[in-house]
């Protein structure tokens, strides 16, 4: 794969490329309906859609290594950590008045600026910047994604498990104490 600015038009894409864009638009409508359906249920599995398109995206890139850890860990494990977590706390799951959104506008005005100023510093950062192929190391190979991860990512990635630890460990907390009763006053034993 050359990145180097090679004469091939964007007037005539590649069949990879074509595939590229339409499975990033089901992974945006997917993401959409994450946040819009009401039912926590069909938004779990609509983030399975979402997550399993991003792992497409991933195999059109060439980074097959990454693309199975986003099917095994996040697929495999986090929508099955949600799904339990459901269940286990007994969360409303169909639709309730108390955790809808009242005030969608504002929500969608600053979704869409924010995503804006995102695609703005993205494009400008990058604007000028070509990926040139390693000649030792292809990108996306188990070599490359070990070596930065364990030369430079190491410390924020070991932050981010103590962090995901930490919320774990909270989320437990609260729906143990909301499956103790409502009241705090310890209950009881009658001798009669």
């Amino acid at each position: 794969m050359q990145f180097t600015g090679s004469a091939q038009s964007y007037l005539s894409p590649t069949g990879v490329e074509v595939a590229f864009i339409l499975i990033g638009l089901v992974v945006l409508g997917s993401a959409l309906l994450v946040v819009t359906v009401r039912n926590l249920v069909h938004a779990a599995l609509w983030l399975v859609v979402c997550l399993g398109g991003i792992a497409g995206e991933y195999l059109l890139l060439g980074a097959e290594l990454v693309a199975w850890v986003q099917i095994l860990i996040y697929v495999g494990a986090i929508v099955v950590l949600l799904l339990f977590g459901l269940v286990l706390t007994r969360a409303p799951i169909g639709h309730t008045d108390e955790l809808d959104v009242k005030h969608r506008a504002p929500a969608v005005v600053v979704a869409a600026g924010a995503a804006g100023v995102l695609v703005t510093v993205v494009v400008d950062a990058y604007r000028k910047v070509w990926l040139e192929p390693r000649a030792a190391v292809p990108l996306g190979t188990g070599a490359a994604n070990g070596a930065a991860l364990f030369k430079y990512w190491v410390l924020p990635f070991e932050t981010l498990s103590v962090l995901l630890l930490a919320a774990l460990v909270g989320a437990i907390v609260i729906s143990r104490r909301g499956a103790d009763g409502d009241s705090d006053e310890p209950e009881s034993v009658g001798t009669d």
